[in-house]
């Protein structure tokens, strides 16, 4: 069954696809200037003389009056941006290519074009679809604009585009007449259980595959269902379940004197902790909370505010407020977020930002200032170094820095983003926020 979306704005119906293309004029085009510099210097496109990028809008079931008003208030802003209506013509020696999220992915910007129009217009919300279009100049080969694409395109959450316009934006979505089930799953051999691994590309390892199949052969005696199992892969990604941080270390070489001796002082702070307790196994995890454990146990946090919520440090304090002393509640939040950030830096340094938020303000205290550390390579590394199904460390460092900034943002904390140093901002006399930014190691 296929439903299509209607704008009743004044009993006008229109359920043809709209499409337009926005573009920065000359001297405003700072994305595609850097991108252009960026294809030059790192990826060595020698060939590319110049770069264009559009932001490209579909807009199912808008009326005429609507699409007009919105085309210089939503679409575009007349004194920064040039609009195409329908098609933008390439010249000959142009080569143009569209990326846009993968299905399911959340696209913010075309998220908010449909609420903008929808305030404009009334009625219900409109289906729209955004993608990003690249426009190339110059002699360029096949086996370069392949390059460029690979370059520019995250596998992970987008794709490229067709160029032609659809006939309806609205997705037919086949219900399914049965679940799934794994057949044969508690039976699978370690061969098999590797070969279900590869063909579903589950984000848990062998490891845990075998542990649910024991599950599910002792326990529930069944075998699983697709969903079940792409359910647990989700709760026991790196995302939700920080395995990076949690893997035990059994083996490690240090060719550093210094960090050498810092590890043998980690070692001995772990007998002191651990004396007459079972000892964690020693991970990332263990080594960063281990300093806090100790002063713990030596009495040394005595204004520790301790409760059965601990995914957050609060500690008690007096602050004098308008002459009398308050007492008060202050929290510091570590999010950690590397592997989300290494696959999708844009998505994880937002996530990132947006955990260490949400949860000091879930427990009604006020957010005043964060700081991200991408941990990152050598961003000036080169893009042929990098190593196989991996992203270039530039490009990690720099789109970090960009979802950290749109999140912050978006929530009401001015956030400024710099490569360089610590950058800040004071957004308001009153309340002053204040967001610091530290998003790569150079």
């Amino acid at each position: 069954m296929l439903i299509t979306r209607m704008n009743y704005k004044k009993g006008m119906c229109n359920f043809m696809v709209r499409r337009i293309f926005v573009q920065k004029r000359e001297g405003f085009d700072v994305e595609a200037k850097d991108v252009l510099k960026d294809l030059k210097e790192n990826l060595q496109i020698k060939n590319i003389e110049d770069l264009k990028i559009l932001n490209r809008y579909d807009v199912e079931g808008i009326s005429d009056k609507v699409f007009k008003e919105a085309k210089s208030t939503i679409f575009s802003e007349p004194q920064v941006d040039i609009c195409y209506e329908e098609e933008y013509k390439t010249a000959k020696n142009e080569v143009m290519f569209g990326v846009e999220f993968l299905p399911g992915q959340f696209d913010q910007r075309a998220n908010s074009l449909s609420e903008c129009l929808q305030i404009i217009g009334g009625g219900e919300r409109l289906a729209t679809k955004s993608a990003k279009i690249y426009v190339l100049s110059g002699n360029l080969s096949e086996e370069e604009v392949e390059r460029i694409k690979k370059y520019l395109i995250n596998a992970v959450d987008s794709r490229e585009c067709t160029l032609e316009k659809p006939k309806t934006l609205e997705t037919e979505v086949e219900v399914p007449n049965d679940v799934q089930i794994v057949e044969g799953f508690r039976d699978m051999t370690d061969k098999n259980v590797k070969e279900f691994y590869e063909k579903y590309g589950f984000a848990m390892d062998i490891e845990d595959l075998k542990f649910c199949q024991r599950y599910f052969r002792d326990e529930e005696k069944r075998d699983p269902s697709m969903t079940e199992m792409k359910m647990i892969d989700t709760y026991w990604s790196d995302h939700c379940r920080h395995t990076t941080f949690m893997t035990k270390l059994e083996a490690v070489d240090i060719k550093w004197d210094l960090l050498e001796k810092v590890f043998d002082e980690y070692k001995k702070s772990r007998e002191y902790v651990y004396d007459g307790k079972k000892a964690k196994d020693i991970c990332l995890m263990d080594i960063a909370t281990v300093a806090v454990k100790e002063l713990k146990k030596k009495g040394m946090l005595k204004d520790l505010d301790e409760s059965e919520e601990i995914n957050a440090c609060s500690i008690k304090a007096e602050i004098e407020v308008d002459g009398q002393k308050e007492e008060y509640l202050i929290m510091f939040k570590n999010e950690t977020h590397n592997h989300p950030t290494e696959i999708e830096p844009y998505g994880g340094a937002a996530t990132c930002l947006g955990g260490a938020i949400r949860d000091p303000l879930s427990g009604r205290v006020y957010v005043y200032q964060a700081m991200r550390v991408t941990g990152c390579g050598d961003p000036r590394a080169k893009i042929e170094d990098t190593l196989p199904n991996k992203l270039p460390q530039r490009k990690l460092t720099n789109e970090a820095a960009r979802g950290y900034s749109s999140y912050g943002n978006q929530i009401g904390l001015a956030t400024r983003t710099s490569n360089r140093d610590i950058s800040s901002r004071i957004c308001s006399k009153k309340v002053r926020n204040r967001c610091f930014n530290w998003c790569c190691t150079c």
